[in-house]
């Protein structure tokens, strides 16, 4: 056996001359890429999406495709073109078409909507905190339009965008009659202590509350009404409710005092500026969307009930696709016979951040607010800043929450139109963030 393994060694390069050459190897491009950075992080933290090893100004479709917790798909596509090196950069290169254009580089996250087969009008709100939102990333070759069949898929990649971090502790509440959950950053603290309403939808909303845990506040996730033993529907409120929330908050071992904030959008937004106007543990109240008088359901505390203003479902119109508009159907607070519903809100020591879209259309968000501003200015008052936003909706979320124009209302169960335009409500999400954290770091410490 060694002999003839010697005998073949010895003829190998008297094989190697006789045989014809191999042909040279064509020249391979190496294999497309996509890479997200960071690929689990934050959900309102920005991400880096770069794609390498395309073909000078090679035309591809990007996607991103992700699932609510129902299982419900949601997905988003843009165009874009490779430059001379193959490369693209989401930071620095822009979309020339699909479901946005420009340079935008969270534009796959806030312009994610309901895919064909789902039903339309629903939102990509995570209902829960503790498993992150998983995004996928696909490059497909080729331009294709929203809702075509994109062309071959040739990279892809996986982004996990999270509501908590590590160490960051929730608590579910059931203390006297107050409900809810209480998120506490990590570490012993004190920390400034928030708490967090949501509008006419109801139940109980976290992720706002968790986001804002990991910026370093004790955030107070409070529904106030159809969850648990809570009133099933809007019909009356006791400020009471509201201020065993915040004396709970304002007590608790792990929240800095004296005082407490508050965040609201919509109608919390307007139950944010009656606590900031009756409760002395409310120093600073931030007011997305809302209106400066008390609106629907009446108020209550002690004695004194605030009435609501009612919508006359008459001013409301109906498109030829079934969306209800109702911009124009709540009652007129400026109109005399209403004043007993506004609220009187010279009467807070504290601060307020008016936060609005100038094109909401669920309500006069932007109207509402100057309303608020004139009444403080006639008492001598200059407690408040105003972010006014244009082209901005409704429902102004944390960053790279995906734009919804028109969204199913869990009350009325028909579509509403919540105005705004994907863009410049994305932008006016990421700015109104990080001026609401830097407010109400301000007036809480």
């Amino acid at each position: 056996a060694v002999m003839w393994r010697a005998v073949a060694a010895a003829s190998a390069p008297a094989r190697t001359l006789c045989r014809s050459p191999l042909p040279p190897l064509p020249s391979r491009r190496r294999a497309v890429s996509v890479a997200v950075s960071p690929a689990a992080g934050l959900a309102d933290q920005r991400v880096e999406t770069r794609v390498a090893g395309l073909g000078p100004g090679q035309p591809v479709t990007l996607r991103a495709v992700a699932a609510d917790e129902r299982g419900c798909l949601f997905q988003s596509c843009a165009h874009y073109r490779a430059d001379s090196r193959g490369e693209l950069h989401l930071g620095t290169d822009a979309s020339h078409g699909g479901d946005y254009t420009g340079v935008e580089p969270m534009g796959l996250f806030w312009s994610l909507s309901p895919a064909g087969m789902e039903r339309p009008y629903q939102r990509l709100v995570p209902r829960s905190t503790g498993t992150p939102m998983k995004v996928e990333m696909l490059v497909h070759q080729g331009h294709s339009l929203p809702g075509a069949i994109p062309g071959p898929v040739v990279a892809k990649a996986e982004v996990e965008r999270w509501f908590t971090a590590p160490g960051l502790r929730r608590i579910r509440l059931k203390e006297g009659g107050v409900r809810g959950s209480l998120f506490l950053p990590p570490g012993d603290g004190p920390f400034p202590g928030v708490i967090d309403m949501y509008g006419d939808e109801g139940g109980l909303i976290e992720f706002r509350s968790s986001l804002l845990a990991t910026h370093g506040f004790a955030a107070l996730s409070l529904p106030y009404f159809d969850f648990e033993d809570l009133p099933k529907v809007m019909k009356e409120f006791k400020l009471e409710y509201f201020e065993e929330a915040a004396r709970f908050l304002q007590r608790h071992p792990k929240v800095k005092g004296p005082g407490v904030g508050v965040i609201g959008t919509g109608k919390g937004a307007e139950l944010a500026l009656s606590m900031i106007t009756f409760l002395p543990e409310v120093v600073a109240a931030v007011c997305i969307s809302g209106c400066s008088s008390n609106t629907v359901a009446d108020l209550h505390y002690g004695e004194m009930t605030l009435p609501g203003l009612r919508f006359d479902m008459n001013k409301v119109s109906v498109s030829d696709a079934g969306v209800f508009d109702i911009f124009e159907a709540l009652d007129d607070p400026t109109n005399p016979a209403n004043s007993p519903c506004t609220i009187p809100i010279e009467k807070a020591e504290g601060h307020f951040l008016l936060v609005v879209g100038e094109d909401d259309r669920m309500w006069k968000s932007s109207l509402y607010a100057e309303l608020a501003i004139r009444r403080l200015r006639q008492h001598g008052k200059e407690n408040f800043e105003l972010l006014s936003y244009p082209g901005a909706g409704h429902r102004i979320d944390p960053p790279s929450t995906p734009f919804c124009q028109v969204a199913m209302d869990r009350v009325l169960g028909v579509p509403v139109l919540g105005g705004g335009e994907s863009k410049a409500h994305a932008h006016a999400q990421e700015h109104s963030w990080g001026k609401i954290r830097e407010f109400l770091h301000l007036h809480l410490g």
